[in-house]
């Protein structure tokens, strides 16, 4: 072990005195960009072999029942990997990255480096109706943090390499490498930088070339353009915006409603069991649930319909459109659900592909009805892929992530004017009912986002216990003037706290509020500090968010302030002691 440490030790001052700082973080990013190839390539050749084996268990007769248990047992062999192997919970990748970024100091557990890959495979594998992109960026980002914790990087470099981990997993999924890097920037929520963008761009592209050459060069949804953007389709596009958006309101309340009431559930198979079942009913009605649903995601896109008849009861309807248009409409309402009983009863994954399974099918019941009503004859292909931006838009909020993905997967740039457009209105409907992307409100709501405002990101990077001190002389209310004046003699402070027997904080005295009274010796032994002291109006919760000790303070003009729990008194914050650790921390996540 200490030759391990010493030869550690060596490389890194090797390293500090042959490489520049940029130098390193540049061939790091190359390194990072490898690994994420190599997470999505091994995610997706585990899946494609988990698939294998339960395809071989079932025979055709029986494969319409077989829907019904095999996400179950999928979900319950992932239960118990995490349960009695891992013993540490394996959170959903892409929010878990997030939460590393703002309260994490950008380190994840060790464990994410490969827990996520046998879990999603599990869950996918067997019919959970989730994606694999979030468990690839988990994975990706895991390595990223741990190369980081390796080299002893500093927050800002540990973040960079948090990003550039997650910009290579998408691009290796995706097989394309600008709509990674616009990822990182919209949803990991990484600054754009000189300092950035380099090592972004080799991660990426180290990942792609990693994905070509263990996955060939097949994009994931192969796609031509058949028909380019006509001027007059513009007002349907719009329409398919805001429809796409109130597809994507309906989305994050739906996600977020399950994902709430499974999370008052405690006993994990109480959970299998009421998920599990829904699931396993829901996928053996509409089987087209199945999975990640790629197959049907690309099915829809060339305009083959035959997916939402495959192995269910409504076979024999394939001819009548109405049938097509319930089935639509079903599947899209149905997804969300499916994908949100596989997170609640236990299974690992992600939501990339549902919102692009849910987008496709989106466009498609759009085109259907409109070219059905005879409003207009609309190209039902395009309008197909169109809706995958405008649930990216919505889902996401993402707008440039959607455009450039599916400008990417078309081979071009032909519909790049409608997917703008729709992209845009579907962004501004969402952002209007759902202020955060589905990945964002549960940070959201315990005020642990960050975003691209670094002001406000700083504030909430701060902790209010490692703000506290606590050298302040604590007086009863029993005390005197004379034990006060005692307290002022051999202590720095103008504050003094007054506290009871119990340690409930009844009062405070200012050097301010007595000074009229210190050359009156006679009143020294007669005064009592219960009739001197006063209550303030503020004091802070050490459960209080930073925005709100700021705010506190903005609003009682103080400088320093009580730190109470539950009426007990801990200490005192500084006003000016946030300001210095402010300053600090705002050159700490800066970048060069």
């Amino acid at each position: 072990m200490a030759k391990r440490i010493h030869i550690i030790a060596r490389f890194h001052r090797w390293r500090l005195k042959h490489l520049s700082e940029r130098s390193f973080i540049t061939l790091l990013s190359i390194v990072v960009g490898l690994l994420s190839g190599l997470a999505a390539v091994v995610i997706k050749n585990a899946v494609r072999m988990t698939q294998n084996l339960v395809d071989s268990i079932g025979s055709q007769d029986v494969h319409s029942y077989i829907y019904f248990a095999l996400p179950v047992v999928g979900i319950l062999l992932t239960i118990l990997f995490v349960k009695y192997i891992i013993r540490k919970p394996v959170r959903h990748g892409i929010p878990n990255v997030l939460h590393s970024i703002s309260k994490g100091k950008g380190k994840l557990s060790n464990h994410n480096l490969f827990s996520s890959v046998i879990a999603s495979s599990l869950t996918v594998g067997f019919g959970g109706s989730v994606g694999l992109e979030g468990p690839t960026v988990a994975t990706g980002s895991a390595w990223g943090s741990w190369l980081a914790k390796f080299f002893r990087l500093n927050y800002k470099t540990t973040i960079l390499m948090l990003a550039c981990a997650s910009a290579g997993a998408m691009a290796a999924i995706f097989k394309a490498p600008i709509v990674a890097i616009v990822f990182a920037v919209e949803v990991i929520m990484i600054d754009l930088t000189v300092f950035s963008l380099v090592p972004l761009l080799l991660s990426s592209a180290t990942a792609v070339v990693t994905s070509y050459f263990f996955l060939g060069q097949n994009v994931l949804y192969p796609f031509e353009v058949k028909e380019t953007f006509i001027l007059g389709d513009l007002p349907y596009y719009i329409v398919l915006g805001i429809f796409a958006g109130f597809v994507s309101v309906y989305f994050n309340k739906t996600y977020h409603f399950f994902s709430d009431y499974f999370n008052k559930i405690k006993n994990i198979y109480t959970k299998l069991i009421l998920g599990g079942t829904v699931l396993g009913g829901l996928i053996f009605l509409f089987p087209s649930l199945y999975g990640e649903g790629y197959e049907a995601i690309n099915s829809g896109l060339e305009g083959n319909l035959e997916y939402l008849f495959n192995g269910n009861l409504f076979n024999g309807f394939a001819d009548e459109l109405w049938t097509v248009l319930i089935l639509l409409c079903v599947i899209i309402l149905l997804k969300i659900i499916a994908t949100s009983l596989t997170f609640g009863a236990g299974g690992v994954g992600g939501i990339f592909a549902p919102t692009l399974f849910m987008g496709v099918n989106t466009g498609l019941l759009f085109a259907f009805i409109i070219n059905t009503l005879g409003i207009r004859q609309i190209n039902t292909n395009n309008f197909a892929l169109i809706g995958m931006a405008g649930l990216i838009a919505g889902v996401l909020h993402a707008p440039l992530t959607g455009i450039f993905l599916i400008a990417d997967i078309s081979g071009g740039y032909k519909l790049f004017v409608p997917l703008m457009v729709t992209a845009t209105f579907a962004y501004l409907v969402a952002r209007t009912f759902t202020p955060n992307s589905v990945y964002h409100i549960q940070l959201a709501r315990r005020k642990e986002l960050l975003t691209h405002d670094k002001d406000i990101n700083v504030l909430r990077m701060l902790e209010v216990n490692k703000l506290i001190e606590s050298d302040f002389e604590v007086l009863s209310p029993e005390s005197t003037l004379r034990d006060l004046i005692e307290a002022i003699e051999h202590n720095h402070r103008n504050l003094f706290p007054i506290v009871d027997k119990e340690g409930i904080m009844v009062g405070m005295l200012k050097m301010d509020d007595v000074r009229h009274l210190i050359f009156k010796q006679e009143k020294y032994d007669k005064v009592l500090l219960k009739d001197l002291m006063y209550m303030p109006e503020y004091h802070i919760d050490p459960n209080d968010s930073m925005e709100v000790v700021a705010q506190k303070f903005e609003a009682s003009g103080r400088y320093n302030m009580a730190v109470i729990e539950n009426g007990k008194y801990i200490g005192f914050i500084s006003r000016a002691r946030v300001f210095t650790r402010y300053r600090k921390q705002i050159i700490d996540v800066s970048h060069v």
